[in-house]
C-alpha cells in the first residue's frame, strides 16, 4: 500500500513538474501570449470563434470551461472593441450566435502567424524520429486524460516495419517482469528469437502482425518456418490495456489462416503453463497439449508446454 501511495505522489509530481515545463516553454506566464494584447484565455476564445461557425455563448463555455461571468467579460470587451458581433438565429430567436468581425480575423490572424511559427522553431531541431514520437506522446496524453474520443476502430494488424521487433522485445521483457516476475534473461531469450526471425525471413513463408491502435503498437504475433511442414507461432504479445479488445485471439487466427494458406501441415508453439490467458486462446483456437517439462529458467520455476494444431 505504501509503495502504490508513493507511486502515486511521483505521478502527480511528475504531472506537475511537465506543466510547469510547458507553460515555460510556451511562455504562456507571459502577460501577453506570444508578445499580444491578449491573454492566454482570450485568445483561446478567439481561435474558437475564428474555426467554429454559429457558435452560442452556451456552446464556447461548455467548450472551454469557462466560468459563464468570466466569460461574458471577455464577449463584452470583444464586442465594444467591434472584434465580435452577435445576431439573433434565424432559426431559433433564443439563440444568439457569436461570429468574428472583420476586425476580430485581423486580430486573429497575427496570432495564429505567430503560434506557428514558435512551434516550428521548437521542432526545428528535433529529428524526424523524434517529431513522431513527440507527436505519439502528446497523442497519449489526449488520450489517457480524456480530451479526445476513442477512435471508432480499436485497432488495425500491420505487417512489421524496421525498429518493431526492437520495441516487441522490449515490451516482452518489460511486460512479463512487471507480470511474472521474470528476470532479465527472457528479455535476452526473446532478443534471440526475434534476431533470428530477422536474419532468416522469409517473407513467401513467415510472416509478422503487428497490432497499433492510436499509432501505438499494442500487440504482436510472429509465424516461423521450422520445417516444410512445421511453422511455429511465436513472440504473441498483447499489452495490458488493449486485452480487451480481442487483439491475442485475432493474431492467433491470422497465424492460423497464413500458415494453412502457405500449405504448412501443423503449427506449434511453446509456452509456459503460468501464461493462463495465452494458453486459453490457445486452447479455444483448437491447439492440443503435446508434451510439458519442468525448467527452471528466467529466475524461475516454470513448467514448460508444447502446444500443437493440425492444420
Amino acid at each position: 500500500m505504501e509503495a502504490t501511495k508513493d507511486s502515486h505522489f511521483d505521478a502527480i509530481e511528475a504531472v506537475r513538474r511537465f506543466s510547469r515545463f510547458y507553460t515555460r516553454r510556451l511562455d504562456l506566464l507571459d502577460k501577453g501570449l506570444l508578445k499580444s494584447e491578449f491573454s492566454l484565455t482570450e485568445a483561446r476564445v478567439l481561435y474558437e470563434l475564428a474555426h467554429r461557425d454559429e457558435l452560442t455563448s452556451t456552446e464556447l463555455q461548455r467548450a472551454l470551461g469557462l466560468d459563464a461571468g468570466y466569460l461574458s467579460r471577455i464577449l463584452k470587451k470583444f464586442q465594444a472593441r467591434g472584434l465580435l458581433t452577435r445576431e439573433t438565429s434565424p432559426v431559433d430567436a433564443r439563440r444568439n450566435l457569436l461570429t468574428l468581425a472583420p476586425a476580430g480575423s485581423e486580430a486573429y490572424e497575427p496570432l495564429n502567424q505567430a503560434s506557428q511559427k514558435q512551434v516550428t522553431a521548437m521542432l526545428a531541431g528535433l529529428a524526424p524520429d523524434e517529431v513522431r514520437e513527440l507527436v505519439r506522446c502528446m497523442d497519449s496524453i489526449e488520450r489517457l486524460l480524456g480530451e479526445r474520443a476513442p477512435s471508432p476502430v480499436p485497432y488495425v494488424l500491420r505487417p512489421h516495419h524496421v525498429g518493431d521487433l526492437g520495441w516487441i522485445v522490449h515490451r516482452h521483457g518489460v511486460l512479463y517482469a512487471q507480470e511474472y516476475g521474470w528476470d532479465e534473461t527472457f528479455e535476452a531469450f526473446v532478443a534471440d528469437v526475434a534476431a533470428n526471425f530477422i536474419k532468416n525471413f522469409d517473407p513467401k513463408r513467415e510472416n509478422c502482425w503487428v497490432a497499433e491502435r492510436e499509432g501505438h503498437v499494442v500487440g504482436a504475433a510472429c509465424l516461423v518456418r521450422q520445417s516444410d511442414a512445421v511453422a511455429k507461432l511465436r513472440l504473441l504479445y498483447v499489452e495490458p490495456e488493449a486485452r480487451a479488445l480481442g487483439i491475442g485471439r485475432r493474431l492467433t487466427d491470422e497465424c492460423i489462416r497464413f500458415a494453412r494458406l502457405k500449405g504448412y501441415t501443423k503449427l506449434a508453439l511453446w509456452t509456459n503453463d503460468v501464461l493462463l490467458a495465452a494458453i486459453h486462446i490457445y486452447q479455444s483456437a483448437g491447439f492440443k497439449l503435446i508434451a510439458q517439462e519442468p525448467h527452471h529458467s528466467f529466475g524461475k520455476d516454470l513448467v514448460g508446454q508444447h502446444w500443437e494444431l493440425d492444420l
